[in-house]
């Protein structure tokens, strides 16, 4: 027990941390900020000091009870309070609640010349006194540059930093410092602040191929163990989100569940149940191959189970998709106004990898639905490296497990590298798809095969499939001398075996004539035979009877005439009875 109680208790080494409340920031952290330490922030111009350490102070005031204290020395109160409103931070709101406190403190170069030597005294008293009146447990100063920009002695400037720094530390403030980065190899202007800091954080605005971006570092974290990559960060109207890699562990569930694909005879190329739910789906193929109208038969199937999609379009207009899956038998039209299926279609150009994947993070929150569908991914290679597609897309994939979300994503690939994702996330998935024109016969037709369905058994055939009226249709594989027959091929594969089939069937109806035309001419022989047998039966019968009826005429006559003459009775009598004694034996 005393093991147990000792083991759910937290480690009394463990560094003290203040959670920041800044979406996937305290996963990285390992649970946020040190407490009671200064931790710098640093940024070139735009890359969002300023919003992080107000959002740190009112996710503090509003999520953690804790109390801030806002020192500004570049901007005023009401660009502050108006900056951030866009945000949905109520500054005015928390500080007449007391949760906040916002102080501006303009320092110019003249009020150096004029005061002579610089001394922080002043600035302690009145962060001081900011702390006290709200009982703050937080503090951001920005920027330091402002602080101590004018200040012209190397020594003094060290000095007066170092003893900043300690201060706050020694008031038990979790603060935080943000500072200006002028130099791409450099993370503070001065740079003593990085050394005396207890945690570092970078972050990073950048341009490239006109899209920009936005990446976040944890560069130093004296204490604590915590994520050393860099990671993608967005500024939206919801405040500052960072999407980790390294937060989402593999420990999501493996429902045994199946869902139907839409496509019966697809279905039965994986043991004729579909795809497990909460797997994750890649079709690819080259241009034209059929993968939307896959994944369309997907979300339509999905729809009439009751489920809710989303549809992401990085290639086409919802009413376009609504029109073109339209022509072969799918009408997705009634599934979005019913609300069970819902479109977000854009470029991804529009914003670069990083607002794609917190896009779609929020999409799949917000609307929770047991369909995704990414069409298609190789659209995100237009904003952003291979590499980068691939962590976002791993990010994706991880986050839609652990939500149980099944998930098909759509991918271009190149003719002659079919067996190959061009974003090289096909290791990423449970299932692959890959669709491929065939050409035979100068024909060019398209066919599917299912390349890998990890946990169960799928068929290892080629199947031609064709786009009809009712939808898309797999059809049976037709083997000739040159492989797997296609098109016209096929149909003509086809006719020769009705063919075949049609000559076999009326040499067997003709043999069956044949035999039931014996068979009557044999009954009918039977017939004619047996009525000749009767004929001569008869007349047989009839000259049986008269030869006896002319013997015991004969005797009759015979005895009648004896008596006519009169003769001996007895003798007569006795040879009778010898005759017919004779006759018995």
């Amino acid at each position: 027990m005393a093991q147990k109680k000792k083991a759910s208790q937290p480690s009394s080494k463990t560094l003290p941390k203040a959670p920041t409340g800044i979406q996937g920031l305290d996963e990285i952290t390992g649970g946020g900020l040190p407490r009671g330490r200064p931790t710098l922030v640093s940024g070139g111009a735009g890359s969002g000091k300023t919003l992080f350490g107000l959002e740190f102070l009112v996710r503090g005031a509003t999520q953690y009870s804790e109390p801030g204290v806002f020192m500004s020395f570049e901007e005023s109160i009401p660009d502050l309070t108006k900056n951030v409103a866009s945000l949905g931070f109520d500054l005015d709101r928390l500080v007449a609640d007391k949760k906040l406190f916002v102080d501006h403190v303009s320092i110019t170069r003249s009020q150096f010349g004029e005061t002579g030597e610089y001394d922080l005294e002043g600035l302690f008293i009145r962060i001081a006194d900011a702390v006290q009146r709200v009982g703050a447990q937080r503090v951001v100063l920005d920027t330091i540059e402002a602080l101590f920009g004018y200040l012209p002695n190397p020594g003094i400037l060290r000095a007066e930093i170092r003893r900043l720094f300690n201060w706050l530390k020694q008031k038990g403030l979790t603060t935080v410092i943000t500072t200006e980065r002028d130099q791409p190899d450099g993370l503070t202007r001065h740079g003593i602040e990085e050394f005396v800091s207890d945690c570092v954080i970078l972050l990073d605005h950048r341009i490239r191929e006109e899209i920009s971006t936005r990446r976040l570092r944890i560069v130093k974290y004296r204490g604590s163990t915590h994520g050393t990559n860099e990671y993608p960060f967005l500024i939206d109207n919801q405040g500052i989100s960072v999407l980790p890699i390294s937060s989402l562990g593999l420990d999501h569930d493996a429902p045994a569940e199946r869902v139907s694909s839409g496509i019966a005879r697809l279905d039965g190329m994986m043991g004729g149940k579909g795809f497990y739910r909460g797997s994750s789906i890649l079709a690819s193929g080259t241009a034209g191959t059929g993968k939307t109208t896959i994944a369309a038969c997907f979300v339509d199937a999905a729809c009439r189970r009751g489920e809710r999609c989303l549809f992401f379009a990085f290639e086409e207009s919802p009413r376009q998709i609504v029109r073109n899956v339209r022509s072969i038998g799918i009408d997705l039209e009634p599934w979005v106004r019913k609300g069970l299926l819902q479109f977000h279609a854009a470029r991804p150009t529009y914003g670069g990898i990083e607002q794609v994947l917190l896009l779609t993070h929020k999409r799949i929150t917000s609307f929770q639905p047991s369909i995704v569908v990414v069409d298609p991914v190789t659209n995100l290679l237009m904003v952003s490296t291979q590499n980068e597609v691939r962590s976002m897309l791993t990010r994706l994939v991880d986050f839609l497990k652990t939500r149980g979300v099944t998930a098909i994503f759509t991918s271009l690939t190149a003719a002659g590298s079919m067996e190959a994702s061009e974003a090289d996330v096909s290791s990423l998935m449970d299932t692959w798809l890959l669709l491929k024109n065939i050409e035979v016969g100068g024909e060019r037709n398209r066919a599917l095969y299912v390349l890998k369905s990890r946990g169960m058994e799928h068929s290892n055939q080629i199947r031609e499939f064709v786009l009809t009226d009712d939808g898309l249709r797999l059809l049976d594989v037709y083997l000739g001398p040159e492989g797997v027959l296609t098109g016209s091929a096929r149909m003509s594969q086809e006719m020769r075996e009705k063919a075949v089939v049609t000559f076999r069937r009326q040499e067997l109806e003709s043999r069956r004539r044949e035999l039931e035309r014996k068979r009557r001419i044999f009954e009918a022989r039977m017939v004619m035979l047996r009525a000749e047998f009767e004929v001569e039966e008869e007349v047989i019968q009839q000259t049986i009877s008269e030869s006896e009826l002319l013997g015991k005429e004969v005797v009759q006559d015979r005895g009648q005439m004896v008596l006519s003459r009169q003769a001996d009775s007895s003798s007569y009598k006795k040879k009778d009875v010898s005759a017919r004694a004779a006759r018995k034996r």
